[in-house]
């Protein structure tokens, strides 16, 4: 922790030298010299998801190929942590990390899994246990992790030079858009039905979100997200009145026109960050399109 506290109070304040500590509250200061650690943490927690998405079903596929026999849960947990560390090893390359902080990070994605082993195998846990218990367990040894070199991850974001590859530039900025498209890979493999109330979540999400962001203040706003609350749900009841492949299609339509909800948010910079905005845009034009495949194919 003294560590920590020496990175923290080696950036540069912006206060003038002139002026008090008594013009200005510290703890809004503190909290934003803290923030490089917490953009890393979650970067590498999205890195590791995303590791997950493509190499899982991946190795999964590539066994089924070979016939193999669907691993046990516990050889099951440990290559889940081995999908999420190449993932997340990945992106600390990119990000020019140490060979030492990275190590450290991959320790913290096995770590919790092998703890929760040897519970698993002396029979004090189900399967299931073990790997919702590897998944919370990964995030607070990530930030331990990250505990042990905070100079490091506070001071990194400033000295990262400028990607001169374009296409690396591109998936770096775009970053929720690769995710929605990872979180809904299966969907074009496997397109699915959706019942008439998922489309009560699209406006649900944005009323949460705007009410922990405290979005309500701004003109408009609050009504806006009602209206939606409004449409959406009266076509949800139309959908479910409907029923059979009518009420359907009007659920592939209601994710699709909710995209243009999305991409209006994303433009306007209201309610919601860009960056979810982003990955809904995909992901809702993703169902939509998926249902209407699977209303046309099956």
């Amino acid at each position: 922790m003294a560590e920590l506290r020496t990175a923290v109070t080696s950036i540069p304040d912006p206060t003038p030298s002139g002026a008090t500590t008594a013009s200005r509250p510290a703890g809004p200061g503190r909290v934003g010299r803290l923030r490089p650690l917490a953009r890393h943490l979650l970067e590498m927690v999205l890195a590791m998801v995303a590791g997950m998405l493509v190499l899982g079903p991946a190795r999964a596929a590539l066994g089924a190929a070979l016939g193999l026999a669907p691993a046990s849960p516990g050889v099951g947990a440990l290559l889940m942590a081995t999908d999420m560390s190449i993932g997340m090893a990945a992106w600390m390359v990119y990000r020019g990390h140490s060979v030492a902080a990275i190590g450290e990070m991959v320790l913290a994605m096995y770590a919790p899994v092998l703890l929760l082993l040897v519970g698993y195998r002396a029979g004090l846990l189900d399967a299931d246990l073990l790997l919702v218990g590897a998944h919370l367990l990964m995030v607070p040894a990530m930030a331990a992790a990250m505990l042990r070199r905070p100079i490091e991850y506070v001071r990194h974001p400033g000295n990262q030079p400028a990607v001169r590859r374009p296409l690396v530039r591109a998936l770096a900025h775009r970053w929720p858009a690769g995710l929605a498209l990872l979180v809904t890979a299966d969907s074009w493999t496997s397109p699915a039905l959706l019942g008439a109330y998922t489309l009560l979540v699209l406006p649900v999400g944005y009323l949460v979100i705007g009410t922990v962001r405290r979005q309500w203040g701004v003109p408009g706003n609050l009504r806006l997200q009602l209206t939606g609350l409004a449409g959406w749900s009266a076509l949800a009841l139309v959908a479910v009145l409907a029923g059979g492949t009518v009420g359907h299609w009007l659920v592939a339509l209601g994710w699709l026109a909710h995209a243009g909800w999305d991409l209006l948010h994303h433009r306007s910079r209201r309610v919601v960050p860009r960056a979810y905005a982003e990955c809904c845009i995909v992901i809702d034009a993703v169902l939509g399109i998926t249902i209407m495949l699977a209303l046309l194919t099956g």
